[in-house]
């Protein structure tokens, strides 16, 4: 699930180079191109979108970002209690072995 997150991440991060790139803060970029005032998708409006688009992708990676840290944390929990879980049976099986009063059995039957 974290690859697939990281993917769209990776291309919302493109999208918005792209789009920032298309942008220009004097009036040039993909703007002048619509120079005409009559055109539905004029210099105005075309800069509105691109910078509503830019926000939105900007938004979209932070969202993404806080969400595939949030689960990353989740299965590191998961599997810090799994670890746990064969530790503490890897203590209960070699704990018979492995305490003084085993040593001090085996010691005696030796004798």
């Amino acid at each position: 699930m974290t690859i697939l997150l990281s993917i769209l991440i990776f291309i919302a991060a493109i999208l918005l180079i792209l789009l920032v790139l298309v942008q220009n803060s004097k009036g040039g970029g993909l703007a002048a191109g619509f120079s005409s005032g009559n055109q539905v998708m004029g210099a105005p409006r075309t800069a509105d979108f691109l910078e509503k688009a830019s926000w939105t992708l900007a938004a979209v990676i932070v969202l993404l970002s806080i969400f595939t840290v949030g689960l990353q944390i989740g299965q590191n929990k998961q599997h810090e209690a799994i670890d746990e879980d064969a530790i503490e049976q890897a203590a209960e099986e070699g704990a018979a072995e492995d305490t003084p009063a085993a040593d001090f059995q085996e010691e005696a039957a030796e004798k």
